[in-house]
């Protein structure tokens, strides 16, 4: 009996942290120094500044980004944000995945920089 009280708990603690990671955290942590594709990255920018300049990218899967008539959301932390138009990256995305550089205000995630992948 105690056992079966124990594996449902653990089960529940499982299922509560499977959702917490909806995101893959791409950081240049020193490994892509030597990318050809790293000045690429340090040059984006949106209207509200650098991208790579106060926070890192995150990739983000199809099921959490959305694009309806040009506008597009994502889900950051469990919350759908809109993104601004002026944090839209308009040049070609040369990495291909989806990705956004994100911050706080109020403790809500915001979008500083988003720019759309292919949503295959």
């Amino acid at each position: 009996m105690l056992a079966i009280r124990a594996m449902k708990r653990l089960a529940a603690q499982i299922c509560l942290l499977l959702p917490v990671s909806t995101a893959t955290f791409a950081r240049d942590d020193g490994r892509y120094a030597n990318s050809p594709l790293k000045p690429w990255f340090e040059s984006l920018q949106s209207e509200f500044g650098k991208c790579c300049e106060d926070s890192d990218a995150y990739v983000v899967s199809e099921p959490n980004w959305k694009s309806d008539h040009g506008q597009y959301r994502v889900r950051i932390d469990d919350e759908w944000v809109l993104v601004p138009d002026g944090a839209v990256i308009k040049q070609p995305n040369l990495a291909g995945r989806t990705m956004v550089w994100k911050h706080y205000i109020d403790g809500h995630p915001r979008v500083r920089c988003f720019i759309p992948g292919s949503m295959t």
